[in-house]
């Protein structure tokens, strides 16, 4: 004995225009929400930057006060976590690890002569890896 239903029948399932209401909503949903998140993701990439930076700007401190001098060019970051070879004066490193690349994967640029009237520049190119720049491509400094 087989057994059918009587009456009308319907197939589950969603019809052309339930399809397209759930994408466009989604797509609404993705609109609003995506630029959010990416704003968010920008702005903790800049303070990752600055945060980095100021650690570099201390270690850099405590370099000068036990050698009595900046690192030069040559020396660069890396004088912080690693002895230089003629110095007994060094009680590094300054750094916990080895110098990291900035959020956008560029190195930090250090320069022993200050082009801004400080005793040394430490800047961070940006997302646009280049020096210079303006609004959102400016580079960061401590």
């Amino acid at each position: 004995m087989s057994r059918h239903r009587q009456g009308p029948s319907f197939e589950a399932g969603f019809t052309l225009l339930e399809l397209l209401v759930v994408i466009l909503i989604i797509g609404l949903l993705t609109g609003v929400v995506a630029p959010r998140l990416l704003g968010q993701i920008a702005r903790s990439e800049l303070t990752a930057a600055r945060m980095q930076l100021g650690a570099f700007e201390q270690a850099i401190e405590a370099f000068r006060v036990d050698m009595g001098r900046f690192p030069s060019d040559a020396e660069g970051l890396s004088v912080l976590v690693e002895r230089p070879a003629d110095s007994q004066r060094w009680r590094g490193p300054y750094l916990k690890s080895a110098i990291p690349r900035d959020p956008w994967g560029s190195e930090y640029v250090y320069r022993a002569r200050s082009l801004r009237g400080r005793d040394f520049d430490l800047v961070c190119l940006g997302p646009d890896r280049a020096p210079g720049g303006s609004g959102d491509n400016a580079d960061i400094t401590p």
